[in-house]
């Protein structure tokens, strides 16, 4: 493996447990519609590829129309944007792991697939010291990931290339952004997804802990 210079983050579930507070912002917009809730368990199956995608799979399968999801988003949005920093925290050692990366020169940034301006609160909010790069989210018109738009906007932006960049994520979206664009992938099993499943689409690493991306890069 050659020396990486750059590591591109997923947020949800890799860096920020975020799963509580989109279940309930979810669950609010669901129940003031009529729709059945979810326990937070179901929706570690329902996230990863965007929130117009999380609320397809959160409403009734007959009433997965184009309009229930905007009526969903119109209720979800500005409430979880005062709600989405009450449950949520880091997983255990990773503001350890920015912070060391960080010092020791890794360029640093954010791929997420959460609406923009949720990902650069969260971002500012837990991480302040950290001067990531890029901090990119869902943004209207463009593809989510898979798509490589993300990884390769980054990569020109830093001009870093492909073989000198690591992407580390929690679920199969992850996995295949980073086969898309190209770029070796670390997979970490505190997220969303199971380890098997994320062994399934063979990263070139895998981490069970935090620190073990560092032992990785270093």
């Amino acid at each position: 493996m050659s020396k990486k210079k750059l590591v591109i983050f997923d947020l949800d579930g890799t860096l920020l447990d975020t799963i509580a507070d989109l279940a309930q912002a979810t669950n609010q917009a669901l129940q003031t519609l009529g729709f059945p809730t979810h326990p937070q368990e179901s929706y570690y199956r329902f996230v990863g590829s965007g929130i117009n995608k999380l609320f397809e799979r959160a409403l009734p399968e007959n009433a997965r129309t184009e309009e229930n999801i905007l009526k969903v988003r119109a209720l979800f949005v500005p409430y979880y944007d005062t709600h989405n920093a009450v449950l949520t925290r880091p997983y255990s050692g990773i503001v350890e792991l920015l912070d060391s990366l960080q010092t020791q020169g890794m360029i640093l940034a954010i791929a997420s697939n959460k609406y923009q301006s949720a990902t650069e609160k969260l971002v500012k909010h837990y991480f302040p010291k950290i001067n990531f790069s890029s901090v990119l989210g869902q943004r209207e018109g463009l593809p989510v990931k898979p798509d490589p738009l993300f990884v390769r906007e980054i990569l020109d932006k830093t001009q870093v290339t492909v073989q000198d960049t690591l992407y580390v994520g929690d679920s199969d979206v992850d996995m295949m952004t980073a086969r898309n664009a190209g770029v070796e992938a670390c997979a970490v099993t505190w997220g969303f997804r199971s380890k098997e499943e994320l062994l399934s689409y063979h990263p070139a690493f895998v981490a069970d802990k935090a620190e073990e991306i560092g032992k990785i890069l270093f």
